[in-house]
This record gives C-alpha cells, sequence and structure tokens, in this order.
C-alpha cells in the first residue's frame, strides 16, 4: 500500500516559505496550516500573517492546504512551551488520515525529494517511528548563491538536526520537534557529522550532500533577523547570548570569519559555499 503523506506548517515567517513549501508539496497529501488568531508569536509580538496567508494561497495550486487557526501565544508559557504546543497540535490535526507527517519549517528547502522519499521507506521499513535527515545551516548570505555554512574545524560539511524531519501519525513531540521515538537516521557520512551530537551516533545510511535539507536559517537582512529573535522559539537563548552580535560581525566580514575557522569554538565554524538562492522571495 503506498504511503500516505502529510505535512505541517506554523505560518510565522514569510522570508522563505514559498520556495519551503514548493520544494515538497507535490509528494504530499495534505498540508496543515497552522497559525495564531490573533497573529501573534509565541512571545506575543505580532506576526505578518496576512503576507504569510498570501502566499500560501497564491502557491496552492491543487488546494492541498488545510487551515487550522488556533491560540498558540499564551503569555502563562515561555516561547518554547508554545512553540511545541503548537506543532503538537498540528501534528495531530496532519495525522489524520496519514502513515507519516513532514516536519519542515518554513525557512527549509527540500532539495531533492526522491532521495527524502526514499530513505523516508527505509525508515517505515525499519520500524522506526521518527527519521532524522541531515539538514545543511547557512548562516549568511554574502552574495547572490554564495553563503556561510556551518562547517567543521577544518571546512568539511557539518549537518544539524533540530528534530526529526519526518515521524509516524499519532507521534508524541516532547521539545520542538524532538521526540523520544525509535529514530531512523541518515547523515551526509557513515558517521555522525553534527558538532551537537555524539559521536556514537549510529548513522543508518548515507545520503549525499546535495541532498540534504536546505535550512536558511539566519539568512536574510539585519532587520528581520532582530525581528525573528522576537518571535522564534529560542528568543530568550538568542537575547542573552550576543548570537546577533556575532552574525552581524562575520555577515560584514566573511572571509576573515571563515579564516578563523580552525581557531573557532563549535558553532563558530564556516565555510563559504554555493547554494540555491532565493534573494526575493518573501518580500
Amino acid at each position: 500500500m503506498e504511503m500516505r503523506l502529510n505535512a505541517y506548517i506554523m505560518l510565522a515567517d514569510p522570508a522563505f516559505l514559498g520556495p519551503s513549501v514548493r520544494s515538497y508539496y507535490s509528494i504530499v497529501d495534505r498540508i496543515v496550516v497552522s497559525y495564531d488568531e490573533n497573529a501573534k508569536s509565541w512571545t506575543g509580538t505580532p506576526l505578518p500573517l496576512e503576507h504569510c496567508l498570501e502566499i500560501i494561497r497564491k502557491l496552492d495550486t491543487e488546494g492541498k492546504c488545510d487551515y487550522r487557526p488556533g491560540h498558540f501565544a499564551r503569555p502563562e508559557f515561555n516561547s518554547l512551551q508554545n512553540d511545541t504546543h503548537q506543532r503538537q497540535t498540528a501534528l495531530a490535526q496532519a495525522s489524520e488520515g496519514a502513515d507519516w507527517v513532514l516536519q519542515l519549517d518554513t525557512d527549509e528547502v527540500m532539495p531533492r525529494t526522491d532521495v527524502f522519499l526514499g530513505v523516508l521507506d527505509r525508515a517505515d521499513a525499519s520500524g522506526a517511528w521518527a527519521m532524522d535527515y541531515p539538514a545543511r545551516w547557512l548562516y549568511t548570505r554574502v552574495q547572490p548563491g554564495r553563503f556561510l555554512e556551518a562547517s567543521t574545524r577544518l571546512w568539511r560539511l557539518a549537518c544539524s538536526f533540530p528534530g526529526p524531519l519526518a515521524v509516524r501519525a499519532g507521534t508524541v513531540l516532547e521539545l520542538a520537534r524532538q521526540t523520544g521515538s525509535p529514530l531512523y537516521r541518515a547523515d551526509v557520512r557513515p558517521w555522525n557529522t553534527d558538532p551537537a551530537g555524539p559521536p556514537e551516533t549510529i548513522v543508518h545510511e548515507v545520503v549525499p550532500a546535495d541532498a540534504a535539507v536546505l535550512h536558511y536559517s539566519w539568512v536574510r537582512s539585519a532587520e528581520d533577523i532582530a525581528r525573528k529573535v522576537g518571535w522564534s522559539g529560542h528568543s530568550d537563548e538568542w537575547r542573552k547570548s550576543g548570537k546577533y552580535g556575532l552574525w552581524l560581525h562575520a555577515t560584514r566580514r566573511p572571509k576573515s570569519t571563515v579564516l578563523k575557522t580552525p581557531f573557532a569554538r563549535k558553532w563558530r565554524q564556516y565555510r563559504l559555499s554555493r547554494v540555491l538562492d532565493f534573494p526575493d522571495e518573501g518580500v
């Protein structure tokens, strides 16, 4: 029997919303579009909801989108708790009539759906309940099509795994996208490439680097970054850590940032890469 695949998205950030949803639109049956009915973020700040809805309506040429407003800006909870609550709500809604549910954020683009679906088939056959899939973390745009990208100390590709990018219908989330369910993991090398992960992490299969999801996390203008810091589930951490100032420095001095990589701490190691770019999307 053919696998039934749904997805959910949470509307907040228009920057890469169009490219993200279009990258996997053809392979899913239904997309739950989750958003706060009062256009508020998890921290209570205003969101450009109408702009996001306009982008979704324009790209939804086959009527796959299922709009599910709710109340997710709960002041009695912190931003990560609100993040997890909205994801769990959307995941439960997307689980209806599905075998698996995609969990791609709207700043993540899937360049190779054929590879992704192949890994998902093998994850399903293995009996796993969640699938870890590598994402290339793009830090800042140096010029069109040219980015600072997370790397190892010697400029090799380092991937990130913010949580399973696909889970079985009915999965329970613990924090944001993370779950304690049994995992099937793909990576770009036969061993763990995530600086945050333990070296002994099991990798079940290897995928080409050009098939990894592209995560345009901090790829935007300084003004947009400041707004994202305000509404993100990680806003408290970002405000306290000084990450915004580090991003500004790297954006203004990309070459020196790359040259310092062999001597930099983890999470401050970057290389220059050429990948797909969408400079005019979400404007």
